[in-house]
C-alpha cells in the first residue's frame, strides 16, 4: 500500500516493497530518493500501539545498513484506510535535511 502510493505519487517505478534481510534489514520500501538522489529508508508499521522511539531507532539502523542518513517511519493511522492519510515520523534533523533535498555531494 505505501510503496504503491509513493510509486504513483512520485511517478517512479523503482519504488517497491523490499524483501527483508534479517539483521541487516535496509527498510521496508526501496527506491525512494530525495530530489538530489540520496536514498531514503522507510520503515512501515501497522500496529495498534505506537512505539515511536523504538521505530525511529529501527529506521536509523536500517538507514545505516543502506548507507544513507535518511530513515523515516510510515505508520498506520487507525480509522484511516487510504495510504496518503497515514503518518510519517522522523527526527527534526531528518525532516530539515529532506526539505533541503539532501546534501549536494552525497555519495551512494
Amino acid at each position: 500500500m505505501v510503496a504503491d502510493y509513493l510509486k504513483a505519487a512520485l511517478e517512479d517505478d523503482h519504488i517497491d516493497r523490499r524483501v527483508k534481510h534479517g539483521r541487516n534489514d535496509r527498510g521496508d520500501i526501496s527506491g525512494v530518493r530525495t530530489v538530489r538522489g540520496a536514498r531514503v529508508v522507510i520503515e512501515a508499521k501497522n500496529v495498534v500501539k505506537m512505539a515511536l522511539s523504538q521505530w525511529i531507532g529501527e529506521a536509523e539502523t536500517e538507514a545505516g545498513n543502506d548507507d544513507t542518513p535518511y530513515g523515516v517511519v510510515v505508520h498506520k493511522r487507525h480509522g484511516k484506510g487510504r495510504p496518503e492519510e497515514q503518518y510519517v515520523t522522523m527526527t527534526l534533523a531528518t525532516f530539515a535535511a529532506l526539505l533541503q533535498g539532501g546534501p549536494d555531494d552525497y555519495r551512494f
